[in-house]
């Protein structure tokens, strides 16, 4: 007895072959019908059986296609999800750098007004102070000048040195 419809098919189709030509005909030929209805019989039996093993396969196979998709989805909806992050993180990276290149700038800028103004300051100090040397040492001429004038004056010859009269202090607190 054979075990699955293939092969029971291949015997059927052995009995077939192995047929002689009916006479006068090459396309005709004459069979065992008892042998032959055996095993369409046996290949009848076996069909349920096939049948409901081809359906599970076929289950199984659905199965296994729902699971493949759903796994396959979750894959594509993690790969999203990154790709995603990884863009928005580029982005918030991207708009850092702009950012910090802003922040750079304005501070450039900042320091540029800052040392010009340091600079104006120094100079206008520097000028104002000069401004002041030059009226403190006009007044140390003219002070100089009085006080010659009046040591002159007043000094007897024997302070005279040389031409130049010398100024004695303790002598003015007389």
């Amino acid at each position: 007895m054979a075990s699955g419809v293939e092969e029971l098919l291949d015997m059927l189709y052995e009995i077939i072959d192995e047929a002689k030509n009916a006479p006068f005909a090459t396309d005709k030929c004459i069979i065992e019908r008892d042998r032959a209805l055996d095993l369409l019989e046996d290949i009848r039996g076996q069909f349920p059986m096939e049948l409901s093993e081809a359906r599970k396969m076929m289950a199984n196979r659905a199965e296994l296609v729902a699971s493949a998709r759903r796994e396959a989805e979750a894959i594509r909806r993690a790969a999203e999800d990154k790709a995603k992050r990884i863009l928005s993180e580029s982005a918030i990276v991207v708009q850092a750098q702009r950012e910090a290149e802003e922040i750079i700038q304005k501070a450039r800028s900042e320091d540029l007004k800052l040392r010009r103004s340091a600079n104006q300051y120094c100079e206008d100090a520097l000028r104002r102070t000069e401004e002041a040397v030059a009226e403190a040492y006009d007044e140390i001429k003219k002070s100089r000048a009085r006080f010659r004038a009046a040591a002159g004056a007043s000094a007897p010859p024997s302070q005279r040195e040389g031409g130049r009269y010398i100024y004695d202090a303790a002598a003015d607190e007389d």
